[in-house]
């Protein structure tokens, strides 16, 4: 989708932060982190980033096992896509993400940052 279409929102769901990425032209570059403060509040914070950023499409990266097993982070994914479908009225694809945090601690380490310094900012990469 080009930036003519819209921006895509994409979103890294963790148990106490949100990663937040934004297509600009034909890249997503990380937009920030979100603390987490409950379904309710999260949502609506969602909800009001895609009015403010003309956001057209979503996506929720879904933490799949290695064996391909749904566990309960990615029970609660889904149910949090098909939240933030109702609250935004906007179509929202769930994308299969094993290995994405790997990659990111990767490349923030391959850039000086330690694992300490380099928590938060995974889950905006």
């Amino acid at each position: 989708m080009g930036a003519s279409e819209g921006r895509i929102l994409a979103l890294d769901l963790g148990s106490r932060r949100i990663g937040i990425a934004l297509s600009h032209d034909d890249v997503a570059l990380p937009e920030g982190v979100l603390e987490s403060r409950g379904r309710v509040k999260d949502l609506e914070t969602l909800r009001r980033l895609v009015v403010e950023r003309g956001v057209t499409q979503v996506v929720v990266g879904v933490p799949i096992h290695m064996s391909g097993r749904r566990g309960k982070e990615a029970e609660r994914a889904e149910g949090f896509a098909r939240d933030l479908a109702e609250a935004t009225g906007l179509p929202v694809d769930l994308v299969d993400e094993r290995w994405t945090s790997r990659e990111a601690e990767r490349a923030l380490r391959a850039t000086g940052h330690d694992a300490r310094s380099a928590r938060g900012r995974v889950d905006a990469v």
